[in-house]
């Protein structure tokens, strides 16, 4: 993922985990099952910043040198 695509995921998922600790401590705190991995994932989702680096691939390294 680039930059922008990961800060929006990420904010999404954040927002969405919020929103749902709102409600579920209004309504039901069964709620929190959910909204905690959200949060993870979300939080997760927006500072892994190693993904963007490019990772050349071995198999076709190997593959270039043979020729």
């Amino acid at each position: 993922m680039n930059l922008v695509s990961r800060t929006i995921t990420g904010s999404v998922l954040l927002l969405v985990g919020i929103g749902l600790v709102i409600v579920s401590f209004f309504t039901t705190l069964f709620l929190l099952i959910y909204t905690i991995p959200l949060l993870i994932i979300g939080l997760v989702i927006l500072l892994n910043k190693k993904e963007d680096e490019i990772e050349e691939r071995k198999d076709l390294n190997k593959i270039k040198t043979k020729k």
